[in-house]
């Protein structure tokens, strides 16, 4: 059989975890989708799956030949492209998913520009804090702040997440300007609900700390955050690609600046690099060419 696409199928299975769905991805039968994978196994030598009844996994040889095999399909895809897409035009609809803070304060500004110079292509733009299963609701891309990757998504790195803690002029007025940690015993702290206390955490001189810290006001929503600190309600943790624009206005000071909260990463992330659309692939290189770099554009 086509190795080439029994490495596709493999790795459609991998990342999906369902024949049923690989299938679905392929415009295949479930048959053949298992006959590929046989030849696969015979091709490499190995057991590359787990099958059970419920769910698929892979093996120890399924883990360590994954990554060949996307580079595999990535060489193929290159050739294909580069023989024939300096002609083509991007066109069609992209969903994208995203947190409400990131896409209002940096994605959607980018998308726009993205569309400025691609005109054919339609932007739908699905804005939530829950984790969207990408296959399920159709998304095309998903942008995630996270430094815990699941393994079989495909990820691009886009930038470094910052964040400081931070109080508006007036609170600070009123209930002083903490020196030390222990001083935020007796500050009010505004939290992110689904973070918690555990986000006080802080890497000081090579070594991480937690403030004591004790929870007067929390949301679900990153915006809603920030607007509760400028308002005064308190002290609290915002990421500098939202808040970058009030540090320099004065309407957020700093606190604590000794005290360097968690980075995070900011990734594209996608079911798979294979039979990507033109304009899914461009997407993602203007937002690495815009977002990228050591020091994001936010905190330059």
């Amino acid at each position: 059989m086509d190795r080439l696409t029994a490495t596709r199928v493999f790795v459609t299975v991998a990342e999906h975890g369902s024949l049923t769905q690989a299938a679905e991805r392929l415009d295949m039968s479930t048959a053949m989708v298992s006959r590929y994978l046989a030849a696969a196994e015979g091709w490499l030598g190995a057991r590359l799956l787990h099958r059970t009844t419920r769910r698929i996994s892979l093996t120890e040889a399924g883990q360590a030949a994954l990554p060949s095999c996307r580079q595999l399909l990535d060489l193929a895809e290159d050739v294909v492209h580069q023989a024939g897409e300096m002609s083509r035009v991007p066109s069609g609809r992209l969903r994208i998913t995203s947190s409400p803070s990131f896409a209002e304060a940096q994605l959607a500004p980018a998308l726009v520009e993205f569309q400025q110079r691609h005109p054919q292509v339609d932007v739908s733009l699905v804005v939530t804090d829950r984790s969207v299963d990408l296959a399920a609701e159709r998304i095309d891309l998903a942008v995630r702040i996270t430094n815990s990757l699941e393994p079989t998504m495909i990820a691009r790195p886009l930038a470094v997440c910052r964040s400081v803690l931070c109080a508006a002029p007036r609170y600070l007025r009123a209930h002083g300007t903490p020196q030390t940690a222990d001083a935020m015993r007796q500050h009010v702290c505004l939290m992110h609900a689904i973070v918690g206390a555990a986000q006080f955490r802080f890497r000081r001189r090579g070594q991480w700390i937690e403030l004591p810290v004790t929870e007067r006001f929390s949301t679900n929503d990153t915006a809603v955050l920030r607007r509760a600190v400028i308002e005064g309600g308190g002290i609290g943790i915002l990421p500098t690609y939202l808040v970058a624009e009030d540090l320099q206005r004065g309407r957020l000071v700093r606190v604590l600046p000794a005290l360097e909260p968690e980075t995070l990463g900011i990734h594209a992330i996608f079911l798979s690099r294979q039979h990507q659309p033109l304009a899914l692939r461009l997407l993602v290189d203007h937002l690495v060419e815009r977002f990228g770099g050591e020091t994001p554009p936010w905190d330059r």
